[in-house]
């Protein structure tokens, strides 16, 4: 179904006054007002992902102040409880996991789907509430980049130091 000139947009139409246009023939100038109507809609869909983009960074900024002041609290009500709280392994791979998935700007569900676990249950790992087993664990590391033994080293890492406190 072809259209005719009436039917599309003024900013779509070809100015068929000008020299170039009356030197067309009539297939050549569909062929030009369909080349026009594409660049539209490639800047149009530029735009649209240039919108997402800014929402997406303006989320992650937002997101990053409430992890800052949830942390900021944490931390406090860490010291007013002593350190009679040790840290314990699932403690740790769940802290070690979120700062992976932040520090990548990922989203939980975009882990949980690439490591084919469900959201849910990747948050309670996160927050200390569930082990995981080690296929798990090794696909969850997987899909934020870094390989298991390097997660491993991190969680190490992190138990060492809580017990040198």
């Amino acid at each position: 179904m072809e259209k005719t000139g009436q039917d599309r947009p003024a900013a779509m139409m070809a100015r068929p006054g000008s020299a170039r246009m009356r030197d067309l023939t009539p297939a050549q100038r569909r062929a030009v007002m369909f080349a026009q109507q594409q660049v539209i809609a490639a800047r149009a869909a530029k735009k649209a992902k240039d919108e997402r983009q800014a929402a997406l960074t303006r989320m992650w900024r937002q997101a990053d102040g409430e992890l800052d002041a949830e942390t900021t609290a944490s931390t406090r009500s860490q010291n007013v409880a002593g350190a009679s709280h040790e840290l314990s392994l699932r403690e740790a791979i769940g802290q070690v996991l979120r700062e992976l998935r932040t520090g990548d700007r990922k989203t939980l569900r975009e882990v949980s789907e690439k490591a084919g676990v469900s959201l849910g249950y990747l948050s309670e790992v996160e927050r200390g509430q569930k082990e995981a087993s080690s296929e798990l664990l090794s696909s969850i590391a997987e899909s934020l980049g870094v390989g298991t033994p390097q997660m491993l080293r991190m969680v190490a890492d992190r138990l060492e130091a809580a017990g040198a406190r």
